[in-house]
């Protein structure tokens, strides 16, 4: 499985961004899809999930009514749409896939920086 993120970029306290994570290879194998970010200094957490059966979603309490991820199966492509968006937001933001018979897999990242 690869992962291609995009959709990264520069906007300004309150907008909104949406990122994309396409998937390709063995796509059937994955059982959960994460999106994770990481700021400078600081650890990589997680910020939201979702199943590609059932579509269950999570979120970390800091992205709570502001963030939505979903996914389209037929396009194997996972999206997090950030509104609202906060300086504190500003990172570097990851696709994970994994499943059963699939370790862990990420993607290169896409920067969000958010200005205040």
């Amino acid at each position: 499985v690869q992962l291609v993120e995009s959709g990264g970029g520069l906007v300004q306290a309150g907008g909104s961004l949406r990122l994309s994570c396409a998937a390709s290879g063995s796509t059937f194998s994955i059982n959960v899809m994460g999106w994770y970010r990481q700021a400078p200094g600081k650890q990589r957490e997680m910020v939201a999930g979702i199943t590609t059966g059932g579509g269950s979603t999570h979120y970390a309490d800091s992205v709570k009514g502001r963030f939505t991820i979903s996914r389209d199966n037929a396009k194997n492509t996972m999206y997090l749409q950030m509104n609202s968006l906060k300086p504190e937001d500003t990172a570097v933001y990851y696709c994970n896939a994994a499943g059963a018979r699939l370790s862990p897999v990420w993607g290169q990242g896409t920067q969000v920086t958010v200005s205040s």
